[in-house]
């Protein structure tokens, strides 16, 4: 995780412009993530107030899951259903296995996936920046 953060940092120090979303993109992340955001408040309540603890990472990864989805149709960025898809995977994956490993596997599932999608992210905001003639 350190070595993605360094990799970020390096990238987004460099000059160009990078991938710029369009107002479109800006709008269905703002919204998807707002739905995230109280997705995962509702599910921690409800999977808390059940008293199944061992639920709780794989309804995160259920939530995080979903809302890439919206992002993915409003770009058109057929990756970000991959990544969306990855993760319902392994929230259900989670939630078929039952405690105690279910909310392991799910969380690590989970974990790998979106670490990876980073590492993609980062490439290509650093291959898109390289196109990116700098003005001096």
């Amino acid at each position: 995780f350190l070595l993605i953060g360094l990799a970020a940092m390096y990238v987004i120090r460099l000059p160009g412009d990078g991938i710029k979303p369009t107002p479109k993109e800006e709008r269905a992340i703002m919204w998807s993530s707002i739905g995230e955001g109280i997705g995962l408040f509702l599910a921690s309540n409800i999977v808390i107030n059940l008293h199944r603890p061992e639920l709780l990472l794989p309804s995160m990864a259920l939530v995080v899951g979903l809302h890439f989805l919206p992002i993915a149709f409003a770009a058109g960025f057929h990756p970000f259903y991959v990544l969306g898809a990855a993760l319902i995977v392994a929230a259900t994956a989670g939630f078929v296995m039952g405690a105690p490993m279910g909310g392991e596997v799910s969380g690590l599932m989970a974990a790998g996936a979106v670490w990876l999608a980073s590492g993609m992210a980062i490439r290509r905001d650093w291959l898109a920046k390289r196109k990116t003639p700098t003005t001096a």
